[in-house]
This record gives structure tokens, C-alpha cells and sequence, in this order.
């Protein structure tokens, strides 16, 4: 197996110009991308990502600092980029926002209950290019619009990454608690957690099946002493140190735990696409530097069967995409890229039409 670089999906970020949506102009796209067309830009102001679509496929969710904010807040916006508003409070870091089944509400993780503008970033320990800050952010419930915000979890540490099953009564999230970071499930009001998974190391990200039988994440597990060292290290000081991951599929209440992919690189963000056959999610596996025997930090899009077959390599560029989300109806795909040549270091939101 290769050694995988340590490598976290933390993207480094400035901020751009001001204009509206515009299609890619082929000419201009050194790339070509597999299943889509029509590639078409939605934002261009600050820095963007996690961009999921309202259960009429007609807007999407994402997270943003847009407006000069110094850390994320949650926006909303057609999904041809026009009518962008912000949900969230203007105070406080947002993150990792999606859409109840209904369209009346939505859910978020936030600091806004702690004092502060933005929480501060946790001091390392140790050197480290790459880093994802475990904020103390619990998880929110709102109106469509914004009002009526409400805390649905109580935790010191870091509670985020809320998914709600299509029929709205679960809420999947990943949480760090007891020394340790997990998948954990609870009601859509927020009672009856419970945890679904318990090995040590990293378990994230986690996804519903359109059905809401299974769930897809992300994980990490240290196997030597030094790993183990590193990752109580990083749990002490509320932060992660970039480590190649892979995908799981474990039934709704944790059972049946299944490996998906075991290459050494770092693959993340999945989604299931409705047909809930397919996942699409976001790797570094093709940018493999034999002459430093690391992965690079060129993430693309891929395909996978739920059994782990038939992988298919979606875009072809050389910067980072990842986040991605299928509309409900499987027509359309919008995920988050560095791939704007103006804005060479920040990340875009883009949709585009796929075609099987």
C-alpha cells in the first residue's frame, strides 16, 4: 500500500471579486469533466463550501465568508447563484448546514451561543502545514429563513456535521466526546442520542442513504504507538492533523460496518446518489508523487458503487473539488472548487447538469 501524505481537506483561502454567476467558457477549462455539463460558477465573494440542495432542488445551503466576514456564516441561494441571503447570526463561526425534508427548517453548527466574533484556533503542539481546528460548535435547528434558532445539542467539544434522513426523524452528526471522535445519531428534536461508532481514531462526515437505512463516513484508525501518541494529542488540543481516510457504510444503528476503499490516499466528503447504489465523493488517489512516495494535494470527484466496484474517476483538473451533492432528482451535481484561475486559492461553489 502507498504512504499517504498527512494531508487535511482544510483549503487555504482568500478572498475574490464581487461578480454574479457565469458558465465556464470551455476554452478557458484546461479539463474535462465526466457526467457534466454546462459547469456554471455561483459565487465569487469570499470563501465557500458544503453547498446542499432544498428538497425541491431549487436552492442550496451552503457556508461563506462573503461580506468580510472573518469566519464562516450560513447563506442560502437559488441555485442559478442569484438571491443570496444569510441565515445564520452574523456573530460566531457556522459550518456544515442542511435542509429538513420539509424546506420549513433548517440545521447548522454554530458558536454563536459562546462569546466572540470567532473562536479562537487551537494552539498546536507541534508543527503541522495542514490542520483542521475542532472549534466548540453545538448544532442549531432554524426556520427556513433564519429565525426561530434553537439548540438541540449541549456539548463543550465539537458537535457538527448534521445530516437529516429524508423522512426528517434522524439527525446523523459527527461529535467529539469522551476523548474521542464519532458518529452519533439522535431524534430530529435533538433527544436520544446515541453513539455508532467506538473504535479509536477518527470517524466522520457522515452521510444517510436516500433511504435512511445506511450511512457512509469517513475514518481514520491509528495503528502504532506513535499514531495513537499523535491522535490523543490532537483530541487534548481540540484539533486534527491531516491523515489519510477512507469510506465506510455501516447500517443505521452501527451495525454491519463495511470498508469501501483502502488506498492510502485521503477520501472523504461522500454522498449517495438517489438511486442509493452510488456514492460520489471527493480523493487525492491519482496524485501520487512516486519521487517523495507521498499524495499530493489535487483532489477530483469520483463514483463508487455501495459494494465497492466500479470506481470512475469524475473530474479531471488539477486543483482541488470536493463536497459534492446530487439534486434530488439526479439532475443536477453542485460541489465546492479552487478551480476560478482569478481566485487561484479560494473556494467557489459550482453546480452542473450531469448526464449518465
Amino acid at each position: 500500500m502507498r504512504k499517504a501524505t498527512l494531508f487535511v481537506f482544510t483549503v487555504l483561502l482568500l478572498s475574490g471579486c464581487t461578480k454574479e454567476s457565469a458558465p465556464l467558457k470551455p476554452g478557458n477549462s484546461p479539463f474535462v469533466d465526466r457526467h457534466m455539463k454546462n459547469v456554471t460558477q455561483l459565487t465569487f465573494e469570499g470563501d465557500n463550501g458544503e453547498a446542499y440542495f432544498s428538497p425541491d432542488d431549487r436552492k442550496l445551503i451552503y457556508q461563506s465568508s462573503r461580506g468580510g466576514y472573518a469566519c464562516d456564516k450560513i447563506w442560502v441561494m437559488n441555485i442559478d447563484g442569484s438571491d443570496k441571503r444569510r441565515l445564520s447570526p452574523d456573530h460566531g463561526a457556522h459550518t456544515c448546514s442542511f435542509f429538513f425534508p420539509d424546506g420549513k427548517k433548517i440545521i447548522f453548527a454554530s458558536t454563536s451561543h459562546l462569546p466572540g466574533d470567532c473562536p479562537p484556533r487551537p494552539k498546536l503542539s507541534r508543527a503541522a502545514h495542514f490542520v483542521w481546528p475542532l472549534f466548540p460548535y453545538d448544532i442549531f435547528v432554524a426556520n427556513a429563513d433564519g429565525s426561530g434558532l434553537k439548540k438541540i445539542t449541549d456539548n463543550p467539544k465539537y458537535d457538527a456535521e448534521p445530516i437529516v434522513s429524508a423522512d426528517g426523524k434522524q439527525i446523523v452528526f459527527g461529535s467529539q466526546r469522551y476523548g474521542d471522535f464519532d458518529i452519533y445519531i439522535m431524534n430530529g428534536d435533538g433527544s436520544n442520542v446515541r453513539r455508532l461508532t467506538d473504535k479509536v481514531g477518527y470517524d466522520g462526515g457522515p452521510w444517510f442513504s436516500p433511504d435512511g437505512k445506511k450511512i457512509v463516513w469517513r475514518a481514520w484508525y491509528p495503528e502504532t504507538q506513535e499514531e495513537l501518541a499523535l491522535w490523543r494529542d490532537c483530541m487534548e488540543k481540540n484539533y486534527i492533523i491531516g491523515v489519510p481516510l477512507d469510506l465506510w457504510i455501516m447500517d443505521v444503528d452501527g451495525t454491519n460496518k463495511v470498508r469501501l476503499t483502502q488506498n492510502g490516499a485521503t477520501n472523504w466528503s461522500p454522498s449517495y446518489h438517489p438511486d442509493g447504489k452510488r456514492l460520489i465523493f471527493s480523493s487525492n488517489m491519482d496524485d501520487w508523487h512516486e519521487d517523495i512516495q507521498k499524495f499530493g494535494h489535487n483532489f477530483e470527484l469520483y463514483l463508487i458503487n455501495t459494494d465497492g466496484t466500479n470506481l470512475e474517476r469524475i473530474t479531471f483538473n488539477n486543483v482541488f473539488d470536493s463536497f459534492p451533492m446530487f439534486s434530488h432528482d439526479g439532475k443536477k451535481l453542485a460541489f465546492a472548487s479552487n478551480r476560478n484561475p482569478q481566485k487561484p486559492r479560494a473556494t467557489d461553489i459550482f453546480i452542473a447538469d450531469w448526464v449518465e
